[in-house]
This record gives C-alpha cells, sequence and structure tokens, in this order.
C-alpha cells in the first residue's frame, strides 16, 4: 500500500524496453514516468498539457526543473503507482511531487517544476500565466507534510 494519500495516482506496469539485462529499471525511465502520470492526472481533469490556440500558438508546459532521489529498483512487470501532488501552484508555474511505489516499496522520490507557456513557430518561448481551466481545476496538494 502507498504511505500516503495523494491527489493522483497513476498506475503502470514496467516493460521489458524499460529493463537492463537484469530486468532492471534504467534511471532515466523513472522522469518518464512521473511525466507520463502529469499527463494523465491533467487528462483526468479534462485538461491538456498542450494544446494549439486558434491564433496557431501552442500552449505547453516544459520543464523548468527535476530531480529524482532513487531509493530502490524497479523490475520487470512490477505494477508501479505513480502518486501525483501539487506542491505550488504559482501564477506562471507549478512544482510537483511524484513517488513512485511497487505496492508499499517506496522506489524514487520526485520534484518538477513546469512552465505554462506559448510556444510559437520560430521555437521561442513566452511564460504566461495560468489560463482559467487549470486555475479552476488545479489546486494545492492537501496531503503534503509542510
Amino acid at each position: 500500500m502507498i504511505e500516503h494519500q495523494s491527489q493522483f495516482v497513476h498506475e503502470r506496469r514496467v516493460s521489458f524496453s524499460e529493463t537492463d539485462m537484469a530486468g532492471i529499471v534504467h534511471f532515466s525511465n523513472y522522469y518518464r514516468y512521473m511525466e507520463e502520470a502529469e499527463h494523465a492526472y491533467f487528462r483526468s481533469l479534462d485538461l491538456k498539457i498542450m494544446h494549439r490556440r486558434e491564433d496557431g500558438i501552442i500552449v505547453g508546459w516544459p520543464r523548468v526543473s527535476s530531480h529524482c532521489q532513487y531509493l530502490g529498483p524497479a523490475r520487470y512487470e512490477d505494477i508501479l503507482q505513480i502518486t501525483v501532488d501539487i506542491e505550488r501552484l504559482g501564477v506562471k508555474s507549478v512544482s510537483w511531487s511524484m513517488g513512485i511505489y511497487c505496492g508499499d516499496r517506496k522506489l524514487a522520490q520526485g520534484r518538477m517544476k513546469t512552465a505554462c507557456c506559448l510556444c510559437r513557430a520560430d521555437h521561442t518561448l513566452e511564460s504566461i500565466p495560468l489560463a482559467s481551466p487549470f486555475v479552476e481545476k488545479l489546486e494545492e496538494s492537501p496531503y503534503l507534510q509542510t
């Protein structure tokens, strides 16, 4: 069981392609798992991680920073639970806290900060305030210890 409640829990099975010859998940995949859980959380709220406005400009969420502390290995065929909590909801950014578990074993603790940005055709980015659907649906987690 997961040791604490979270705003959202995403579950997935470790596939063979994510592991090395010993059947252990390569460390880089933990970042993929966190991003996958973030996208699933957005979808659960009927939000999109990326959308094209009528003027053709894309609104997206590039990472400003990320960190992952590894506590134990995940293996081929493990069922993982990735917990998603919002640490801080800023004017233009969201700071995330994510835990990766296999049953009652905590395998990793991660953090990400994402900025809401306009992504123009010339590949320039401009941070913008969170749009109303995000402000209305996202909230800081009541489950994180202060």
